[in-house]
C-alpha cells in the first residue's frame, strides 16, 4: 500500500502543491492514476486547496478546506456537478453563516457533494433557545489528517481520507472521518463517512448529503427515478408541482425551488438508489445510499435560469430539510451515544452509456414493483 500524508497539524506536514504520477506511487507506469494538489490564490478562494484524483476515465476534485466536499467529477468527458453563481472555491474564513437570517452558508455553495450537519442540518430558524443557521457547520470546516492511499495490486483502488472536527465547549465533541475511493475500471465513487461522538454524553445529530447535478444530465426531458414508499411535498408551493415532480423542465425564469420528501424503499443489502438521466437516456447519475443510517431522501428541484443556478439535488439524510425543531415529531433527529460511531455510505454511479442507465432503471423498478407508493398531497409539516 502506498500511503502519503498530504496535510496533518499533529505531524506538521503540509505538502501544498504537488503532482504524483503512477510511477511515483509505486504503480506500473501504464496504470492510469494521477494525483494533484493545488493551493488556490486570489479573491475569496485564497487559502483553499483542491485535490484532483485522476483514476482511469474518472477525474474527481475534492476540497479538503470545505469539509472534504466533492467539487465535481468528470468521466468520459461528461461532467457531474453544477454551475452555481458562486464561481470561487470559497475559503470558510470568508463565510458568515449567520448573515441574512442564517443563510450565509449559501455564499460558498457550489459543490457536487456538500455535507450538511452534523450537530444540525436543514433550514435556518429557532430551536428553543438556539438559533440554527442553514445546514450546519461541517461544510465550512477545513479538514485535517488528509491522507492518500493507493493499492499496489489490481484493482489499484485509490482512497482519500480526511478528518473534520465539529467541536464546541459545552455542546458537541464530534469527529467525522471521511473516506472517498474509486478504481480505474469502475464508474463509481464510494463515500464512507464515520461520525464519532468523542464526548461523555449522548448528543442529537443530523446529516444530509446534499448532492447536486445539472447539465449535461439535467435538461428539458430529463427524468428522475426513485423507489418510493411515501412521497410528500415540502410545502404548499411544492404541492403545486407534485404531479410532475420527477420530470425536469428546461431552465425556467422565476421557478422557485420545489422540494419533495421521500421515504425510500431499499434492497436486500439495505441500499436505496436514485437515478437522474438526460432526455436521451444515455447519460445519468445514480446516487445509492445505506438506508439504516440515511433513512430519508430530499429532492431539491431548482430549475431556475442557468444564471441563477439550474440544478437538482438528490439528498439522502437522517432528516428532511426542515428546521430541526420540526423533525423531532417525525422521529428524524437521532442521538449518538458517548463514544459511539455512526457510518454513512453513499455511492455515485457516473453513467455515460445507455446500458448503465437502463440497468439502474431496472433496479429501481424492481424495488418499486413490490410496493405501491403512497403519495401525500399535503406537506407533513405545516410551516408558518
Amino acid at each position: 500500500m502506498f500511503q502519503l500524508v498530504l496535510l496533518s497539524q499533529q505531524q506538521q506536514i503540509d505538502l501544498a502543491n504537488l503532482t504524483l504520477t503512477a510511477e511515483l506511487m509505486g504503480l506500473p507506469k501504464e496504470v492510469p492514476v494521477k494525483v494533484e494538489q493545488s493551493c488556490l490564490v486570489g479573491g475569496k478562494q485564497a487559502g483553499s486547496r483542491i485535490i484532483c484524483l485522476t483514476v482511469g476515465k474518472t477525474k474527481v476534485r475534492v476540497v479538503p478546506t470545505r469539509g472534504m466536499a466533492i467539487l465535481d467529477a468528470v468521466r468520459d468527458e461528461v461532467r457531474f456537478g453544477w454551475d452555481s453563481p458562486v464561481k470561487e472555491v470559497v475559503h470558510p474564513s470568508f463565510i458568515n453563516q449567520e448573515a441574512s437570517g442564517g443563510l450565509g452558508w449559501l455564499d460558498g455553495f457550489n459543490e457536487m457533494l456538500v455535507r450538511c450537519g452534523y450537530q444540525w442540518a436543514g433550514h435556518p430558524g429557532q430551536d428553543g433557545d438556539e438559533f440554527l443557521t442553514l445546514h450546519g457547520r461541517i461544510q465550512n470546516t477545513p479538514a485535517d489528517d488528509v491522507i492518500l492511499e493507493v493499492e499496489q495490486e489490481p484493482p489499484y483502488r485509490v482512497t482519500l481520507r480526511g478528518r473534520v472536527d465539529e467541536k464546541r465547549f459545552k455542546f458537541t465533541n464530534f469527529e467525522l472521518h471521511t473516506e472517498l475511493s474509486l478504481t480505474p475500471e469502475e464508474a463509481f465513487i464510494e463515500i464512507k463517512d464515520t461520525l464519532i461522538n468523542k464526548g461523555s454524553y449522548g448528543r442529537e445529530y443530523q446529516a444530509i448529503y446534499h448532492n447536486n447535478f445539472a447539465q449535461p444530465i439535467l435538461q428539458e426531458g430529463a427524468r428522475l427515478y426513485v423507489p418510493v414508499a411515501e412521497l410528500s411535498p415540502f410545502n404548499d408551493y411544492a404541492a403545486k408541482g407534485l404531479e410532475d415532480w420527477a420530470n425536469m423542465p428546461a431552465p425556467t425564469p422565476d421557478f422557485d425551488e420545489m422540494v419533495f420528501n421521500v421515504r425510500p424503499l431499499s434492497d436486500d443489502m439495505g441500499m436505496s438508489h436514485a437515478l437522474l438521466h438526460n432526455a436521451s437516456g444515455d447519460k445519468g447519475i445514480e446516487v445509492s445510499y445505506q438506508t439504516d443510517s440515511l433513512p430519508v431522501l430530499t429532492i431539491w428541484k431548482n430549475t431556475d435560469t442557468l444564471e441563477q443556478g439550474y440544478v437538482v439535488g438528490i439528498e439522502p439524510g437522517t432528516s428532511f430539510a426542515y428546521n430541526r425543531v420540526h423533525q423531532r415529531p417525525l422521529g428524524l433527529v437521532p442521538t449518538i451515544g458517548a463514544g459511539e460511531s455512526k457510518q454513512f455510505v453513499v455511492r455515485f454511479g457516473l453513467f455515460t452509456e445507455s446500458s448503465q442507465v437502463n440497468d439502474s432503471k431496472q433496479r429501481i423498478a424492481s424495488l418499486q414493483a413490490k410496493v405501491q407508493a403512497l403519495v401525500l398531497t399535503k406537506p407533513i409539516v405545516q410551516l408558518d
